[in-house]
C-alpha cells in the first residue's frame, strides 16, 4: 500500500516484487489523494466522490481502469489497474487512522491478503517534524498510525521506506538517521534491494502512472547518483545508493521512536483533525499547501 498518495502506488511495486520473488502473490494499492496537477481540489477524495469503484468498506474500494474522481480525472491507482490488468486497492484517508485501519482490513480480506505492507516513497513517514524540506507529512502519518490498529485486528503489518530522499523532502542522511532511531528502539526489520523484476515492473508503469519520486527511486536502484530537480525545479533530489533500497520496520516501534508525527495523529477522528493537530505543532502539511493554492487560484 503506497501511503503518501499520488504515485506511491508505483513504488509499492518494489515491495510487491519482494513477495513475488519469494513465491507469494501480491496486490498493490494507494490513496484517493492525488497531486494538484491531477486533482485541483484540496485534500483526498471521499470514496462517495469516486466513480466506477467497487466499494468494500466506507473507506476502501477496488479501482479499475475506468475509476475516476470529480472532473473525470483518473487516479494513479486507476492507471495502475490498467497496467496490471487487475483491480488495485484504493483507500480514502478522510476518516483518520481508525477508519483507515478498518478499510485496510476489509480490502485485504477482499483481496485474500494476509500481510499488509505500508510503503512510503521518500521517508517522510519517519520525520520528526522539524526537517527543513518536510512538505507532505500528513498522509504518511495517518497511514502509519493505522498500522498498530490493523495488527491488533489480526492483519500482520509491516512498514517500509523505498527511495530515501527521492521526493526532495528529507535527505538520504536524514532518512538513515531516523531509521537508525527505529533500530535502537528494536523496530528495524532489515534492508533489502528490490528484485530486478520489480524494477522492471516500475519502469514499465512509469509511462502510464505520473510520479516523480518513484522514478527517482528507480534511478537510484539502477545505480545513478548525483543531484537532480523535480516538482518543476522546486525540489532537489540527491540520488544515492540508499535511495534504491527498501528499509523495513515495525510501525509501533517507529511511532515510539522516530515517527513522532504518526503518534501525534494516532487518535485523530478525521484527516482534518490530524491536519489541525500537526498545524498546532508548527508542522505544515500538504493539505495546507493545497488549501492555500486553491484560495489563491494557483
Amino acid at each position: 500500500m503506497g501511503i503518501g498518495g499520488g504515485g506511491d502506488v508505483v513504488g509499492a511495486l518494489a515491495a510487491a516484487g519482494v513477495a513475488e520473488a519469494a513465491g507469494t502473490p501480491a496486490e498493490v494499492g494507494g490513496l484517493t489523494w492525488e497531486r494538484r496537477p491531477i486533482d485541483p481540489l484540496p485534500g483526498p477524495r471521499r470514496l462517495d466522490e469516486v466513480h466506477g469503484v467497487e466499494r468494500v468498506h466506507a473507506a476502501a474500494g477496488l479501482a479499475g481502469p475506468d475509476t475516476t474522481g470529480p472532473g473525470a480525472f483518473h487516479f494513479a491507482e486507476s492507471r495502475m489497474a490498467a497496467v496490471l490488468g487487475r483491480p488495485v486497492a484504493l483507500i480514502d484517508p478522510s476518516g483518520g487512522p481508525a477508519a483507515i485501519a478498518d478499510g485496510l482490513v476489509a480490502v485485504a480480506s477482499r483481496l485474500d491478503c494476509d500481510l499488509l505492507v505500508l510503503l512510503d516513497v521518500g521517508g517522510d513517514v519517519l520525520a520528526h517534524g522539524g526537517e527543513a524540506g518536510l512538505a507532505s507529512p500528513l498522509a504518511d502519518a495517518l497511514l502509519l498510525a493505522a498500522g498498530p490498529r490493523t495488527e491488533a485486528a489480526g492483519l500482520r503489518t509491516i512498514a517500509v521506506v523505498f527511495g530515501a530522499g527521492c521526493d526532495g523532502e528529507l535527505t538520504p542522511a536524514e532518512v538513515r538517521a531516523r531509521f537508525d532511531e527505529v533500530a535502537v528502539a528494536g523496530g528495524a526489520r532489515g534492508e533489502s534491494d528490490p528484485p530486478v523484476a520489480a524494477l522492471d515492473a516500475i519502469e514499465a508503469a512509469l509511462p502510464h502512472v505520473p510520479t516523480e519520486a518513484s522514478a527517482m527511486a528507480l534511478r537510484c536502484a539502477r545505480g545513478e547518483t548525483g543531484r537532480v530537480t523535480i516538482r518543476g525545479g522546486r525540489r532537489t533530489v540527491e540520488l544515492s545508493p540508499l535511495g534504491g533500497r527498501l528499509l523495513w520496520f515495525d510501525p509501533a516501534a517507529a511511532m515510539a521512536s522516530a515517527a513522532r508525527l504518526a503518534t501525534v495523529v494516532k487518535d485523530a477522528a478525521s484527516l482534518h483533525e490530524g491536519h489541525a493537530l500537526l498545524t498546532a505543532r508548527g508542522v505544515r502539511t500538504e493539505l495546507a499547501y493545497e488549501l492555500d493554492a486553491a484560495a489563491s487560484g494557483g
